[in-house]
């Protein structure tokens, strides 16, 4: 499962969170487990990402076997989100 994906939003960091973890067929619960939170605030990071910090991202990555890389964005092709 190699693939890039680009993230101008927290919507979208959320739903990727959300995909990462389906397929690796692991549960909220699971993850919980993993990065030291409850299900519930799984549950909730899930939906509302610009709540996770930046220490619960680097968790969560590792978690989910993701690696986090960060790049100077081509403004020629994509609309400043800033």
């Amino acid at each position: 499962m190699s693939s890039a994906h680009l993230l101008l939003t927290a919507a979208q960091l959320g739903q990727l969170l959300v995909s990462a973890r389906k397929g690796r067929k692991l549960t909220q619960a699971a993850v919980a487990i993993r990065i030291g939170l409850s299900q519930n605030r799984i549950s909730y990071l899930e939906s509302h990402a610009d709540e996770i910090s930046i220490k619960q991202l680097l968790s969560w990555c590792s978690a989910l076997e993701l690696e986090l890389h960060l790049g100077e964005r081509d403004t020629a092709s994509s609309p400043a989100e800033w």
